[in-house]
């Protein structure tokens, strides 16, 4: 059994107070911190009961975190087992409080649960950590008056300072582990992810294609793909969900795999989109949605485009060096039950170049907040005209950035460049 000094001036005080905090910090587990700090604590000071309490992070409330008796075992429901009066007084002042007999101590006449429990000697210190207070350290004896003095005050306030920096530090300690652990796992879901878009370029008779992909965050709501369709045709889709983050990302893998089966599974372009409106509203309650468009490319340059809501497609034309934006049209998937939705039909000439993308592209802001906009889109395709579809998205991506500079990007970005080309 560890005995206190008889005041913090004793030879023996320092010596005391390493030897029941040194186990402290051999451990950057919480509950084995909290555990040690309870356990040193009824050591030290022969206390019949010892509760520890922490403040919540999030709502700011103490909390009970250890309830110990002398013999170790823990208590069941301390909080109908403590003088909440002492408690309330320590958490409002951020004072040490002391009484060695509190049945006829005169501070607490009004305090019900003093009474009721029949508390005598009771000893409450806070846990502070730079000026705050994270929680506090409360011992009492029902059976003994007397059995606390100023030097277990002065002895615990001090132990009390060394607790909240391991406690402190434990926490630190949880929260970098469940941030590397949360990174880890979001690193392997962008991965996943990724997986989900097409590994390769189409080979398409008369057409050049390429596509970028890009998350703001470790996973994105933006995706692309590409599928065979009857009579030698073509299908490109892109889309942007309406969120951010892992549920945006969950929702894009759903919309991906819907529109990809409705395609195969329907007579007609709008039915397909239809189709997969209907399967969103119906089995999703988060309020998501996501805008879509919808390419279908025919070998002899003819273009089939729906909208769902989406940003308008650049047509840009070689031969007059003019760029046409493809009406925008229809509303998002998953946001009503009907979908009006119309095919347009467009046909291009040897390299003309449709560029589809999400809002991230356009909607991208420089540190003045100036947003990139169309008539730039325009301008950097109109400058990798007459080169490859991968030349054209380069010169594009090219330009974004530099327009950006060190803004960082706060959405989403996908981008899809056909050209046609016209051989066979």
């Amino acid at each position: 059994m560890i005995q206190p000094p008889a005041s913090p001036q004793h030879p023996e005080f320092l010596a005391t107070l390493y030897e029941i905090t040194r186990t402290l910090n051999s451990s950057l587990n919480l509950d084995e911190v909290l555990d040690n700090v309870m356990d040193r604590v009824i050591e030290v000071t022969r206390a019949e009961r010892g509760f520890l309490m922490l403040r919540d992070t999030a709502t700011g409330d103490l909390a009970f975190k250890v309830a110990r008796g002398m013999d170790r075992d823990v208590l069941a429901s301390p909080e109908f087992q403590v003088s909440t009066t002492i408690i309330r007084r320590v958490e409002q002042t951020h004072e040490p409080l002391l009484t060695d007999n509190a049945q006829f101590d005169e501070r607490f006449t009004r305090g019900q649960s003093i009474m009721v429990l029949g508390l005598r000697s009771i000893l409450c210190v806070p846990i502070m950590v730079k000026g705050r207070m994270i929680g506090l350290i409360y011992v009492d004896n029902r059976l003994q008056a007397g059995l606390f003095d100023e030097s277990h005050l002065a002895l615990l306030t001090a132990f009390a300072t060394q607790a909240g920096s391991a406690i402190d530090n434990a926490r630190l300690y949880e929260i970098a582990v469940e941030k590397g652990r949360l990174e880890t796992e979001l690193q392997m879901a962008h991965t996943i992810q990724r997986g989900l878009l097409p590994k390769t370029l189409p080979t398409f008779p008369g057409y050049e294609i390429a596509a970028d992909w890009r998350s703001a965050r470790q996973v994105a709501g933006d995706f692309y793909d590409w599928f065979a369709l009857p009579d030698g045709q073509l299908g490109v889709v892109v889309g942007d969900v309406s969120d951010k983050g892992a549920p945006a990302a969950i929702f894009m893998a759903v919309a991906r795999s819907l529109i990809r089966s409705s395609v195969l599974t329907t007579s007609t372009p709008e039915e397909a989109l239809r189709h997969t409106n209907r399967l969103i509203v119906q089995d999703t309650q988060s309020g998501m949605f996501v805008t879509v468009y919808y390419a279908i490319l025919r070998p002899n340059g003819e273009i089939i485009g729906l909208s769902a809501g989406h940003n308008r497609p650049l047509l840009y034309r070689a031969a007059h060096g003019t760029g046409e934006f493809l009406p925008r049209g229809g509303r998002a998937l998953g946001w009503f039950e009907e979908l009006p939705v119309q095919a347009i039909e467009r046909r291009m000439e040897p390299g003309d170049a449709l560029v589809l993308y999400t809002d991230g592209l356009t909607e991208a802001e420089n540190l003045h907040g100036e947003p990139y906009g169309e008539a730039r889109l325009v301008d950097a395709t109109r400058r990798g005209a007459g080169q490859s579809a991968a030349e054209i998205l380069k010169r594009i991506n090219t330009s974004v950035a530099s327009f950006m500079g060190a803004a960082p990007p706060f959405d989403d970005t996908t981008l899809v460049v056909v050209r046609y080309t016209g051989a066979r």
